[in-house]
């Protein structure tokens, strides 16, 4: 069971069928992360983590500006130099969308980490 492809399917399967709102279930710090990133970038609005005793859900208010979003599987390691090539990889082209990496640095898209000058693992794409 991969709780990251099954929160960013979710995420996209409400985003087709013009919900404003999903309930990502079970959550975990990762999934938070990620959720950071996208609303940094602009894809959703404000979420929300609810205690429900068990592992938890996150409410997340979409926004109706992602196309579409995926997991990377499996989990490629990117050095600095290559994540241009991986940009050409799983984004339809320059400057539109998103990679979501695992850095030392934390959770950041493929813009900061090269900004920052760090690699790290791909977990997922947002355009």
């Amino acid at each position: 069971m991969d709780v990251l492809s099954n929160a960013l399917s979710t995420i996209m399967n409400n985003e087709t069928r013009n919900q404003r709102e999903c309930i990502l279930s079970p959550a975990s710090k990762l999934i938070g992360s990620i959720l950071r990133v996208l609303q940094q970038t602009g894809y959703i609005g404000k979420f929300e983590f609810i205690d429900d005793g068990r592992f938890g859900k996150f409410e997340v208010q979409l926004l109706g500006r992602i196309n579409k979003c995926g997991a990377i599987k499996p989990r490629f390691f990117v050095k600095f130099k290559n994540i241009e090539d991986w940009e050409k990889k799983f984004l339809p082209s320059r400057d539109f969308g998103i990679l979501i990496m695992s850095t030392s640095g934390g959770v950041l898209t493929h813009r900061d980490a090269k900004q920052k000058r760090v690699g790290g693992v791909l977990l997922g794409y947002v355009f």
